[in-house]
C-alpha cells in the first residue's frame, strides 16, 4: 500500500483526467469524489476508477466537457439528458439546480439519464444538508445482484443516500442494497485478499471467498428477501423517473466500452424549519449516548464512523494500493500519454 498527501494524490489524479482531455474544473470535480471516498474508507469508489475513467474518454462513451442538460417538466421536476458527461459533473450541476429551486417550491427533483457512475452518494447528501436542504438520492447500476433464492445476477446494486441537516455535522446515510458493492469485490482483488463468505456467488451460482471469481458472479442482497425486495422496488422506480436501461441491460459503470444507461435521481426537500434541525440533532446525540452492548464498541449513527475515517486518513495520509497508484502516476506523465496517443 502506497501512503500518500492528500494534495499529492490531488495534483496526480487532475493532471491524469487533463491530460485526458478533462476541463480542469470538472478534473477537479471527478477528484474531489474519488479522494473523498479514499478518505472516508470506501476505496471501492474511490481513485481505482480513474484509469476506467480515463479509458472510457478514450474509447469516447464519456464525454469529458459536457454538463448535462435540464428540461424543466413542471416547477418541480428537471429531466436531465447528461449527455455522457462525468458522473459528479452532470450530478452537482442538476443538484445546483433543483436544490436553487426548492427554497421555493419546497422540493425539486432530478432525473437523469444518460450519464457515467456519479460515484459515492454520500458526498452529495452531506453537501446539501450542509446547506441546510435535505437530500434524497438513488443511483442504479448493471445487475451485479442475484434475487433472494437465485443464483444468477439480475438487480442492481442500486444505492440510496439520504442527508438531513444537524449538528455538529449532517446526518448522512449512504448505502447499497446490495450486501456489499462490486467496488469492494474490485478493491479485495486488487488486494488479493479473501471475500467474507456469504458475500457472493461464482459464475456458476455457487458462493465463493475468491475475490476475481466474484467479479463474474452474483452479490447477495443485504438483510435477506427485505433487502431484495427494496433494492428491485428503487430499480424500477428509479428507471421509471428517467426512462433508463432496467435488470440485466444496464451497461457501463464497470466497463471501458459500453454507454453508461443507467439512471440517477436526486430530490431536495427543504425543512420544516431551523427548529427541526435542533430536535434532530438532539435526538442523534441521545442515540449516540445510548448504552451499548459491547462497551468496547459505542453507538454511532450513520456517517460517524466515515467522519472519523476522514479525519484519520488526513492525519495519516491515503493509503491506495502499489498497483493502483502507479496507474494513475502513468496516465498523469505527459510522456507517457503521447507515447499512448502516437501508439493508437
Amino acid at each position: 500500500m502506497k501512503a500518500l498527501e492528500f494534495d499529492e494524490a490531488s495534483a496526480a489524479c487532475i493532471q491524469a483526467l487533463e491530460l485526458a482531455g478533462v476541463p480542469t474544473e470538472n478534473a477537479r470535480i471527478q477528484t474531489d469524489l474519488f479522494l473523498e471516498a479514499e478518505l472516508r474508507g470506501r476505496p471501492s469508489h474511490g481513485v481505482q476508477r480513474l484509469p476506467r475513467v480515463v479509458e472510457r474518454i478514450r474509447n469516447g462513451v464519456a464525454d469529458p466537457a459536457a454538463t448535462g442538460r435540464g428540461t424543466w417538466r413542471g416547477d418541480s421536476f428537471l429531466d436531465v439528458d447528461g449527455q455522457r458527461g462525468l458522473g459528479p459533473v452532470v450530478a452537482f450541476a442538476a443538484l445546483a439546480q433543483i436544490a436553487a429551486r426548492a427554497k421555493t417550491t419546497g422540493i425539486a427533483v432530478a432525473a437523469i439519464r444518460n450519464c457515467n457512475h456519479i460515484g459515492m452518494l454520500a458526498l452529495y447528501a452531506e453537501r446539501i444538508a450542509q446547506k441546510g436542504q435535505i437530500l434524497i438520492a438513488l443511483t442504479t447500476s448493471e445487475a451485479l445482484v442475484h434475487p433472494w433464492g437465485g443464483r444468477r445476477a439480475m438487480v442492481g446494486t442500486n444505492p440510496v443516500a439520504i442527508g438531513v441537516p444537524a449538528q455538529p455535522r449532517p446526518f448522512v446515510l449512504d448505502m447499497a442494497t446490495s450486501l456489499v458493492s462490486m467496488g469492494q469485490i474490485h478493491d479485495h482483488a486488487n488486494r488479493r485478499a479473501p471475500l467474507v463468505p456469504g458475500w457472493a456467488l461464482d459464475a456458476n451460482g455457487d458462493p465463493t471467498t475468491d475475490a476475481a471469481a466474484a467479479r463474474d458472479g452474483a452479490i447477495a442482497p443485504f438483510g435477506g428477501p427485505k433487502g431484495y425486495a427494496l433494492g428491485l422496488a428503487l430499480e424500477v422506480l428509479v428507471a421509471s423517473l428517467t426512462d433508463s436501461a432496467i435488470g440485466r441491460d444496464v451497461r457501463g459503470t464497470l466497463d471501458a466500452t459500453q454507454i453508461c444507461n443507467k439512471g440517477d435521481v436526486f430530490i431536495v426537500l427543504e425543512p420544516a424549519g431551523s427548529a427541526a434541525g435542533v430536535s434532530v440533532s438532539a435526538y442523534l446525540d441521545a442515540i449516540r449516548a445510548c448504552e451499548p452492548a459491547d462497551p468496547g464498541r459505542p453507538v454511532v449513527v450513520p456517517g460517524d464512523r466515515a467522519q472519523v475515517a476522514r479525519e484519520r486518513s488526513l492525519a495519516a495520509g491515503l493509503s491506495i494500493p502499489d498497483g493502483v497508484w502507479q496507474d494513475i502516476v502513468e496516465l498523469a506523465n505527459p510522456s507517457t500519454t503521447i507515447s499512448q496517443a502516437n501508439h493508437e
